[in-house]
């Protein structure tokens, strides 16, 4: 499994950046794909996950303000950011959980930077 996100960089506060991961060698509807962040000194935490469903899942801190989106097909998942907070600062990285097998990966990590 190969995860490559991008969509990463400065904005200021109240901007809005979109995240886009492109997985392969996977059929992505075996897996639950998922956004997580770390920033400085924090620990890395769920920003939000989507099933094969289409069902979603937001940390609190999120919550409408960021909506994630898979598209199968093209193996891609996006996370979209509006609102955006300096508190949003953080290498945002992509994940994906195999239904079937719990296997995880990681993507590399973008790091998106938001100005106060």
């Amino acid at each position: 499994v190969q995860l490559q996100a991008s969509g990463g960089g400065l904005v200021q506060a109240g901007g809005s950046l979109r995240l886009s991961c492109a997985a392969s060698g996977i059929l992505l509807s075996r897996y639950i794909m998922a956004w997580y962040r770390q920033a400085p000194g924090k620990q890395r935490e769920l920003v939000a996950s989507i099933e094969n469903t289409g069902a979603t899942r937001y940390g609190d801190s999120v919550k409408s303000r960021f909506t994630i989106s898979r598209d199968n097909a093209k193996r891609t998942v996006d996370l979209q950011m509006n609102s955006l907070k300096p508190e949003d600062t953080a290498v945002y990285y992509c994940n994906s959980k195999n239904r079937y097998t719990s296997n995880v990966s990681w993507g590399q990590g973008t790091l998106v930077t938001v100005s106060s």
